[in-house]
């Protein structure tokens, strides 16, 4: 499978536009801007496209283009950075005029050409850049202008390089996938055939490959990266397979029930379940401080799934079939933000659960190649519950850091109760797929005063922090309707005790984060 290069300037969207591309049915990875043509050319591409950047393409030290590259052959596109950095390398004119687009733009087509075929001759586009490129390469068709920007977008099929100065990959956009389809079917003639079954074929392989008959291990959470990659797992080398399930006490309404029953009835995996509840809320006794209750979370974690394998292992040894492999649901956005070859790491990965790094097992990763949107896809392929699929990001430390405050028994017993009144009512509403997420927190050291059974009372206020992302890099807050949010907090001020508020997070990502601790 020839994949498409995005060569990564130092852009936010660069993950975005490998989105977009496997969107069309076509497999993408990102790499570094200082990759040589002869890397290039030993990974065998069937397109390149070059992102975005915050540079200067004439700025000294600013990234730059092996111009080997371009000798190649092979079918190029370039974005807003990609494309002045395409425009300076063949021979076009990169200006700083002064005059600057940011935002929803006005586009008009000179030329449709291969690029921007079957698309109106007028059309918002999103623009967010300084400089202009004023004159095309020799023998570069001029195919778009602005009433700022002479050339916003040329192409050469003779060549097969092309180029935009927007980014089509934003929805912004109005036209943006049909460009990069455009490109992707006409420009590079790739064939739309990447899909969650070829994926499952081929990890199912490969997996079988990588662990013959050994055994393996899986830290399951109940949370979609660990069921996807476990479930794949399971289906390429079945009993073999053990998964290894932390009830922690910290967990939402509901789950242990919902990994035993549904999902264990889907997969059929084996199932080992650790009742850890009683260790985890003595290890947190007394604790606030949000780095330390998390700190104690890992640790007991690490203690606990330790003991569960060091019985598995025992267990193993005897029937002479040690276990040599260990799952882990690590993605595409943690390798790419860790470095994994591609930038300098933007944060470390930390693996399932938090498991120490010298753990004497092999990993196997059968989804770090994909986005999270394509592991839900595989997922229900597979033959996941619904329920699990589609289950909202969920933190490590689980209600341990969506409490604020001491973590104990009670307030996690009232916590869930508010929660699951909260994905009740979204889910009946037909809320679950507008948002990303909705972390309820209850806020356990302040107390507000009110008004409940025509007496004084003086309870916790609970947050709402419904967010809407696509991959919680940024993310807003979630319009939710009225008439819904009145029903939640009429339910949960009448339903939950000692709870006599429920208020509203309207704060973005940046500046604040998803979730409060």
């Amino acid at each position: 499978m020839k994949p498409v290069l995005v060569v990564d300037f130092g852009a936010q969207y660069a993950q975005l536009i490998a989105r977009r591309v496997r969107e069309a049915n076509v497999y993408s990875e990102i790499v570094h801007h200082n990759i040589t043509a002869a890397e290039v050319q030993a990974k065998n591409p069937a397109a390149i496209i070059l992102s975005g950047g915050p540079s200067s393409v004439y700025e000294t030290g600013s990234p730059q283009l092996d111009p080997e590259l371009l000798e190649l052959g092979i079918p190029v596109l370039g974005i807003c950075y990609g494309f002045q950095v395409l425009a300076q390398t063949l021979g076009g004119r990169v200006d700083r005029t002064g005059k600057r687009e940011y935002g929803a733009t006005e586009l008009k087509l000179n030329d449709s050409g291969v690029l921007l075929a079957d698309q109106p001759s007028l059309q918002v586009c999103w623009m967010s850049h300084g400089d202009q490129v004023m004159e095309a390469p020799e023998g570069f068709k001029v195919l778009a202008s602005t009433d700022t920007t002479p050339v916003a977008a040329f192409e050469s099929q003779e060549k097969r390089i092309y180029g935009v100065q927007w980014h089509p990959e934003v929805k912004h956009s109005q036209q943006g996938q049909r460009v990069l389809e455009n490109f992707l079917y006409r420009g590079a003639g790739i064939e739309p055939t990447w899909n969650s079954g070829n994926v499952i074929a081929e990890q199912v392989e490969k997996i079988r490959a990588q662990v013959g008959d050994a055994r393996v291990i899986c830290g399951l959470s109940g949370g979609v990266d660990s069921a996807v990659a476990a479930a794949l797992v399971h289906r390429a080398v079945g009993d073999q397979l053990t998964a290894v399930f932390v009830d922690h006490g910290l967990l939402r309404q509901g789950e242990r029930e919902q990994v035993e029953r549904d999902y264990v009835a889907a997969t059929g995996i084996r199932l080992t379940t650790v009742d850890a509840e009683e260790k985890f809320l003595t290890a947190l006794a007394g604790v606030s401080d949000p780095e330390t209750k998390r700190k104690i979370i890992g640790r007991e974690f690490i203690r606990t799934f330790e003991q569960a394998e060091r019985e598995l292992v025992a267990e193993a040894q005897a029937d002479n079939r040690p276990i040599k492999f260990l799952v882990q649901g690590t993605l595409y956005p943690d390798v790419v933000e860790s470095g994994g070859g591609v930038t300098a790491g933007i944060k470390s990965h930390h693996n399932v659960g938090g498991l120490p790094e010298d753990l004497q097992f092999e990993l196997v990763e059968p989804l770090r190649t994909l986005f999270k949107d394509e592991v839900r896809a595989i997922g229900a392929e597979l033959g996941l519950p619904h329920e699990i699929v589609q289950r909202q990001p969920f933190p490590g430390p689980g209600l341990g850091i969506r409490i604020v405050g001491e973590v104990t028994k009670e307030r996690l017993e009232l916590l869930r109760a508010a929660d699951a009144i909260v994905r009740e009512e979204l889910s009946a509403a037909g809320q679950d797929a507008e948002i990303w997420q909705c972390p309820v927190v209850l806020l356990a050291d302040v107390r507000s005063v009110g008004v409940q059974g025509d007496g004084r009372s003086y309870g916790h206020p609970i947050v709402l922090r419904p967010v809407s992302s696509e991959d919680a890099m940024t993310a807003d807050w979630s319009r939710l309707p009225y008439d819904l949010l009145a029903r939640i907090s009429n339910r949960i001020t009448n339903e939950v005790s000692d709870v006599n508020r429920v208020v509203l997070d309207i704060t973005s990502k940046p500046p604040g984060t998803i979730e409060w601790e």
